[in-house]
């Protein structure tokens, strides 16, 4: 039995490799809070919610599969909880039955019974779900699901499994029959179905014709009670076995429904999080890789919703066909919260999620990654701007042809022109590739070089100031400026004296 509730042909893979830009990711976009968010204090939807996040799909087809089911989740919360709950108890409760130390046929065929015993139980609530609520969705996902339940877990195989069940726990004894090999040594053990038939009156107070013989084993002979245990064993060894497998197909069953429940559970945590928050919420539109397309109205950093009790401003976008974003302006101004947000958006809206926006549609790209400002090296091995450089490195051998990089303040470690230039060689080389760039930055001989190229390909984006220095966090469309306003934040914080090369100072202290 497949669930196919992620994906219509296999199953999410929880221990999969992780990302190579991984803990890159987590940590430029803050995703450790959007995971947190998702998990709700548990661990297993902390680790799923991580692992669907990180393994983002490229098929618009697969995402909108995903979206669908994802919605009748938010319309119908408490039967995917019921759902899930029932998941989470079969594999809850299999480890509580005890496993035995020493493994012997009995021992597994013991344990396994009492295993299938709960698993019935579950998967007979399962199918009422699913009769209750065949009508009651309409995702292809779910309709799926629940025919396969109604179709494999029928009232005759429940029927039979309790009857088989009934039947291994040999309350009569064991009926087995053997043939005799070299040396007088059974062979060819076969575990036999007792005929139901009981001895007759006069056979049990010994006055009758016997139809059967027997002999006793006295209470302390041990060796008698090993060997008829031995025997025992030989002949249900294939059933134990047999039943075994059968427990692991039911748990394996459970496992991934766990896994594949948990992840739309998690998303209905954070939707209840975001709804408290005020946060808008959409389901994006995934287009095919061909041709670089990003457009949205009011969105969010959605881990910043998430950790402010204030409303966040939202963004517009319309970045269509643009395959290099410039983002400039005020220091302070939104610049790397956009970024943060087109990042988080992307990852959410390949994953089959719905983003902390009004509208978002956007190509998908073979991977998201990341070039943030660092802190200076505690350890002093190497300068900033040469660990700068070794991370463009290892970014230039995971990237491929349709992926999307985010800068944020990149190569600003040296001086202008010389960290403008480098900046321009690698932004120059990726476009030519294929990947998209998206980048933040404070060096204006950077962003005027593009802009004087007035590339149609191109979009220049500006964090807003006020006349008064006042920050909108509104990022628009325009061209690049000469100052990042460095004195504003210099006056709020020091005291800006006006002289000159304030502004200067400012952008060196990492304001």
């Amino acid at each position: 039995m497949k669930a196919h509730l992620l994906y219509k042909d296999r199953d999410l893979d929880l221990e999969a490799a992780p990302l190579p830009n991984e803990a890159e990711l987590i940590q430029d976009l803050e995703l450790s809070t959007l995971f947190a968010a998702m998990a709700s204090g548990d661990r297993f939807l902390y680790a799923v919610a991580q692992r669907s996040v990180m393994s983002g799909l490229e098929d618009p087809e697969a995402i909108v599969y995903r979206q669908h089911v994802l919605a009748d989740c938010l319309a119908h919360p408490e039967i995917t909880r019921q759902l899930y709950e029932i998941a989470v108890a079969a594999v809850t409760q299999e480890k509580k039955i005890y496993r035995p130390v020493f493994v012997y046929p009995s021992s597994i065929l013991r344990r396994s019974v009492e295993v299938l015993q709960i698993f019935i139980g579950l998967l007979k609530q399962l199918r009422t779900l699913a009769d209750e609520h065949v009508d009651t969705f309409d995702s292809e996902g779910f309709t799926t699901f629940f025919a396969m339940i109604r179709a494999e877990l029928g009232d005759e195989y429940f029927r039979t499994i309790e009857d088989h069940l009934k039947r291994l726990r040999f309350r009569d004894g064991v009926l087995l029959s053997a043939e005799l090999g070299t040396g007088n040594r059974g062979v060819h053990y076969v575990l036999r179905t007792p005929s139901g038939e009981r001895q007759s009156l006069k056979e049990r107070i010994g006055i009758g014709p016997h139809t059967s013989y027997l002999f006793a084993i006295a209470p302390r002979d041990e060796a008698g009670a090993k060997a008829l245990s031995e025997l025992t064993d030989r002949g249900i060894n294939l059933a134990a076995n047999a039943l075994a497998q059968s427990t692991d197909h039911v748990l394996s069953f459970f496992t991934m429904l766990c896994r594949e429940l948990g992840f739309y559970v998690s998303c209905l945590n954070l939707h209840e999080k975001l709804a408290e928050k005020g946060g808008p919420v959409c389901t994006p539109v995934p287009l095919p890789t061909d041709a670089p397309i990003l457009g949205s109205a009011g969105l969010c950093d959605v881990c910043l919703t998430l950790r402010t009790e204030s409303r966040v401003v939202g963004n517009d976008i319309a970045a269509d066909g643009k395959s290099l974003v410039i983002i400039t302006g005020a220091s302070s101004g939104g610049k790397s919260t956009l970024l943060r947000s087109i990042g988080l958006a992307q990852l959410m809206m390949q994953c089959g999620m719905f983003v902390c926006a009004e509208s978002y549609r956007a190509n998908l790209c073979a991977g998201v990654f990341t070039h943030f400002i660092r802190e200076e090296d505690s350890s002093m091995t190497s300068g900033k701007f040469d660990e700068e450089l070794a991370r463009m490195s290892l970014l230039a051998d995971q990237m491929t042809p349709r992926a999307m990089v985010l800068f944020n303040e990149s190569f600003a470690a040296t001086n202008e022109r010389e960290g403008s230039e480098i900046a321009r060689q690698i932004v120059r080389a990726l476009l030519e590739v294929g990947v998209k760039v998206l980048f933040v930055t404070h060096m204006f001989d950077l962003a005027e070089s593009f802009y004087l190229e007035k590339l149609d390909t191109a979009l220049f984006l500006r964090a807003e100031r006020g006349d008064n220095g006042t920050r909108s966090f509104k990022v628009v469309e325009g061209e690049p400026l000469p100052t990042s306003y460095g004195e504003d934040l210099y006056e709020r914080i020091g005291g800006w004296s006006g002289r000159p090369g304030a502004d200067h100072l400012a952008l060196q202290v990492g304001v």
